[in-house]
């Protein structure tokens, strides 16, 4: 019994965080999933549905959240040199909460006066990307320092599965419980869904940084860098440049299709509104499976985790390439082409890269020789967050441009599938550059170790 707890709770520093400690960071993920979806889905139908707004509006909105989050490497860099993370966690959970509850109360403003709307709504999109910021790349480097290596791979999986889950809880609760609509119900369910994410935020946290031992501590001469000089440090790096090409080039690719799936299945395969959500569920149904395949991969490979992530991640970018190829080939062939089981191992294979790209980039922000793991984190964060506001964008331009250049909306789709699965493709040759190190891995490796004994990689 006692070997179980000591398993559950990894108070041992060599081993890092327990597997419940893991859990209860998840749970503070998966807050910042039940904030953010309210603003990124409900908010947005509402603008455009019940305010008649045009459908650019909230789009911008989200894209300025997204671009916010540029200051990712501030917050990670102040996280490294402060004395607690758990504090920059919760700041930027309650300054989440409070400016998306402000979003929803410019539903008020928008019927009143447009201009008056758009500027408050332009500081609370600001305030959120501050906050998911602040918040999100702190966590990260908590979940990256404190994790031991061969637990990364299912840590990564655990907190964005739950993340997932939080994000699934909020929108049927929140399903079940805006009707019938109005304003007013709609900023009390947004300001309750904060207070009950930022409350369980505090106490899955309780107790976690104090007990446990960071596995990547700085160097005392490193501590007190100013954040320029961090990041030219960082950026010197080999590996930390070619891992944030990377994370922008996949979650470019991965975010591409996110607003025009649903659209090439009604207008190729004539599915309706409700088949067409379905097909969508069928997508995160196979992300899930990709996702949980490394989560139990990483947990039965041990020490040998992060070398099976990177095969995860040359799976999936080459996976979902393929998927995409096959879905140029849908297109083409439409609609006699099997749709449902493409989208499920397009699915698959985003789950596998995505997860394991996290889990990785725990790995390199934490290897015991950087000083720096949420400043890296950071970098990381903020070229996901520049990708995903593109890859909407990116998208939707394409598939227009397509259609008015080629007047066949086949041809636009096939166009954009066939982008897509070129970004995946680029994604996988930078990943096999990975792990190769470099002149600053080379130096740090020789350097002695100061950190607690890790077990082999």
């Amino acid at each position: 019994m006692r070997g179980l707890r000591r398993w559950l709770s990894g108070r041992t520093p060599a081993e890092g965080l327990g597997w419940l400690d893991i859990l209860r960071l998840g749970l503070v993920q998966a807050a910042l999933g039940a904030v953010v979806v309210l603003t990124n889905s409900t908010l947005n139908r509402v603008m455009v549905v019940e305010l008649g707004l045009a459908a650019v509006i909230p789009g911008l909105l989200v894209g300025l959240h997204y671009g916010v989050q540029i200051t990712r490497p501030l917050w990670g860099h102040r996280s490294d040199a402060g004395a607690s993370r758990t504090r920059f966690i919760l700041a930027g959970l309650a300054l989440l909460a409070l400016s998306g509850t402000l979003a929803a109360a410019t539903t008020f403003l928008f019927e009143r006066d447009l201009r008056l709307g758009l500027l408050v709504a332009v500081v609370a999109y600001t305030l959120i990307g501050i906050g998911i910021g602040a918040s999100g790349t702190s966590l990260l480097a908590l979940i990256a320092t404190r994790t031991a290596p061969g637990r990364r791979a299912s840590a990564a999986t655990i907190t964005w599965m739950m993340m997932i889950l939080g994000i699934i809880v909020t929108s049927i609760v929140t399903g079940a419980v805006l009707d019938p609509y109005s304003h007013a119900r709609l900023v009390t369910i947004t300001a309750l869904t904060g207070v009950v994410a930022f409350a369980l935020a505090v106490l899955a946290l309780l107790g976690i940084e104090r007990r446990s031992v960071s596995l990547a501590a700085p160097a005392p001469e490193k501590a007190g860098l100013a954040f320029r000089d961090s990041l030219r440090e960082v950026w010197q790096d080999r590996e930390a440049r070619l891992f944030t090409l990377f994370i922008f080039l996949s979650m470019l690719a991965y975010s591409t299709q996110d607003l025009i799936l649903e659209p090439f299945a009604g207008l190729l395969f004539a599915m309706t509104p409700g088949e067409t959500t379905t097909l969508s569920g069928t997508q995160h149904a196979g992300v899930f499976l990709g996702m949980a395949a490394v989560g139990i991969g990483g947990w039965q490979a041990g020490r040998r985790a992060p070398a099976l992530a990177r095969f995860f991640i040359l799976a999936g970018c080459l996976g979902s390439a393929a998927a995409l190829g096959l879905l140029v080939m849908a297109a083409a062939a439409a609609p006699r082409w099997p749709l449902e089981a493409t989208v499920f191992a397009l699915g698959v294979a985003n789950g596998l890269f995505a997860v394991a790209a996290i889990g990785t980039m725990m790995g390199l922000a934490a290897d015991g020789r950087t000083p720096n793991a949420g400043l890296r984190m950071g970098v990381w964060g903020a070229a996901q967050a520049i990708a995903f506001g593109l890859g909407g964008l990116t998208g939707s331009l394409v598939v227009d441009l397509g259609r008015r250049m080629t007047a066949s909306d086949r041809d636009a789709f096939m166009i954009v599938f066939a982008l897509e699965a070129g970004l995946f493709l680029a994604s996988s040759l930078v990943a096999l550059g990975l792990g190769r190190g470099g002149p600053a891995r080379a130096a740090a490796q020789a350097a002695p170790s100061r950190q607690h004994p890790l077990p082999a990689e």
